[in-house]
C-alpha cells in the first residue's frame, strides 16, 4: 500500500475511498500481521478450524488492527498473540455465553484465545488490538461465545 504526504489542508467533499480491499479475509491457519498491509483495515477471521495470528513488535505507532470472527471456530482455536516474549496487552474482552462476563489482562498477557465456546470465537466476535507504545497493545474485544465464559487473556508467549 503506498502513502502521500501533504503539507496543506485536504479537503474532500465526498469522503475518501480506500478501495475495494479495505478488508481481508484470512483462510489460512496463521497470519503474521504487518503494519502496512492490515493497520486500519478488518481482518476477517474465517477458518473452523481456526487461525493463529501474530502481531507485529509494539513499538508506539498507534497502528490498530481489527478482527471480526466470520466463521466459528469449532475446533482448536482463534488465537491472536504478541509477536515476542516482552510485548504485552492490556485492555479487556467482554465474553458473552450463558451468561455476560469482563475480563481484564493480567499484568504478563500476551495472547488472546478464543475456543469457540467459553473464550468466545462465535462469528460475530470482534476485537481491537492498538500499538499505543513500546512493548504494549491495548485490546478491547466483544467476544460471542456459549456456556460458563472464562478469560481469553494467557501468558503463552516464551
Amino acid at each position: 500500500m503506498g502513502s502521500t504526504t501533504f503539507s496543506g489542508p485536504v479537503t474532500s467533499k465526498a469522503g475518501f475511498i480506500t478501495g475495494t480491499d479495505a478488508n481481508i479475509l484470512t483462510e489460512a491457519a496463521t497470519l503474521d500481521v504487518t503494519q502496512e498491509s492490515h493497520s486500519g483495515r478488518i481482518i476477517n477471521l474465517g477458518v473452523a478450524s481456526g487461525t493463529t495470528v501474530t502481531l507485529p513488535a509494539a513499538t508506539g505507532t498507534n497502528a490498530m488492527y481489527r478482527f471480526l470472527v466470520t466463521v466459528s471456530v469449532t475446533s482448536n482455536s482463534d488465537i491472536i498473540k504478541v509477536a515476542n516474549a516482552t510485548d504485552v496487552m492490556v485492555g479487556t474482552a467482554s465474553v458473552a455465553g450463558t451468561t455476560g462476563v469482563n475480563f481484564g489482562t493480567l499484568p504478563a498477557s500476551d495472547t488472546l484465545t478464543m475456543n469457540g465456546s467459553t473464550q468466545g470465537g462465535l462469528a460475530g466476535s470482534y476485537i481491537e488490538v492498538t500499538d499505543v507504545a513500546s512493548g504494549i497493545f491495548v485490546v478491547r474485544a466483544n467476544l460471542l461465545g456459549s456456556g460458563s465464559v472464562i478469560t481469553p487473556f494467557s501468558a503463552a508467549v516464551s
